[in-house]
């Protein structure tokens, strides 16, 4: 009897079986295709589970897509040098947080690559598993590198009365005084645009706090965990123009306030059954551009709804609002993110070279003497 008859029979005697080894040849490139569309179905479901907002799941995707694209294969083909080949070359002139967060959504994607699907892949194409980005060639930057300077008040001012201004005047009432309401609270209590256009009227919390307050259902998620929500207070005269904007201008655009889900900010547009839709992103945005062109000249191409977001937030810090509070009152989660918003009016390095001028002029006084 042959030795492997009696490995064989010894394998058999102790209720085990061998395993079949398929030969790597035998995968079809129908398999490999299907394989993987189920990774990334899975990649999807997995960053799903873990509380990521739906749109930062397909702000990855989309990264990803756009990766497969350019190399042609499958990521988990891809080599240092295809990472080189593409960060260095065909997103050399790109925008810092566009690579950075095409990296980022690389190397996720990698992460899990590695820790679900490596033993399978090996199988499957003798390949083993390993992130493409590396500490030599990670796409160095930050996305918070852009420095936004925001008016000061006169500026602001004068955007904001030549608006109201305009109001008596100008051919489409409603729907500019909501755009110069919408553009107010964001100079007034911080909204986002996104968050500014998301609220319903039963959002207004009359009877809270002193001066009432803003819930603020859909407010942005730290590292895109989904929203998050928060409780504004109406301060700065964010009271007094919304209540304005409640009494003077939203029954023209014809919808119920007592309706369930009414949008503090309608649209002109109706849905089917004769109720106001919610406004976009855009005709806000298109909004405040229009106004600063014909108000603050100066600013145009510059002053957006996320500068006016500056603005407000340096205002408070000068009125004497400690950063704990600009904090809550803008949703940030880190203070670090809020000192960023205020620095431009922080004084405290021209504090403390006149506190050093003033130490050492008393030094050098006393040496005179």
């Amino acid at each position: 009897m042959s030795d492997r008859s009696t490995i064989g029979m010894k394998v058999r005697s102790l209720g085990l079986s061998l395993a079949v080894v398929r030969d790597l040849r035998e995968v079809r490139a129908e398999e490999l295709e299907q394989f993987e569309t189920d990774v990334l179905a899975g990649f999807v479901l997995a960053r799903a589970s873990a509380g990521l907002a739906d749109g930062t799941i397909r702000g990855d995707v989309g990264h990803l897509e756009q990766i497969r694209a350019w190399f042609g294969r499958p990521l988990w083909e891809m080599e240092p040098s295809d990472a080189d080949a593409y960060f260095g070359k065909v997103l050399r002139g790109s925008p810092s947080g566009t690579r950075l967060a095409r990296s980022q959504a690389l190397s996720t994607y990698f992460l899990f690559l590695e820790l679900r699907h490596k033993v399978e892949i090996h199988r499957m194409t003798g390949r083993v598993v390993e992130c493409p980005i590396d500490e030599v060639n990670r796409p160095r930057g930050s996305k918070d590198a852009q420095l936004r300077i925001p008016p000061t008040e006169p500026e602001a001012r004068q955007l904001f009365t030549g608006w109201a201004g305009e109001l008596a005047t100008c051919r489409k009432f409603a729907p500019t005084a909501r755009n110069y309401t919408a553009s107010k609270l964001m100079s007034e209590v911080g909204l986002r645009v996104s968050e500014a256009r998301k609220l319903d009227l039963a959002d207004i919390k009359w009877n809270l706090g002193r001066f009432g307050k803003l819930h603020v259902r859909h407010g942005k998620g730290a590292r895109g965990s989904g929203p998050r929500e928060r409780m504004v207070p109406l301060i700065n005269g964010a009271d007094r123009t919304l209540r304005w904007f409640i009494e003077d201008v939203w029954g023209q655009f014809g919808d119920d306030h007592t309706r369930p889900g009414a949008p503090l900010f309608p649209s002109e547009r109706k849905n089917a059954d004769g109720t106001a839709r919610r406004v976009g992103d855009d005709a806000l945005r298109d909004g405040l551009s229009a106004a600063v062109e014909g108000h603050l000249p100066g600013w145009q191409d510059l002053l957006t709804p996320h500068v006016l977001r500056h603005f407000c937030a340096s205002q408070l810090y000068e009125n004497g609002l400690d950063l704990i509070s600009i904090q809550e009152v803008l949703g940030h989660s880190w203070i670090a993110t809020t000192m960023r918003y205020v620095h431009v009016h922080r004084t405290r390095v021209e504090d403390a070279w006149v506190a050093g001028t003033e130490r050492a002029a008393k030094r050098l006084e006393g040496l005179i003497r």
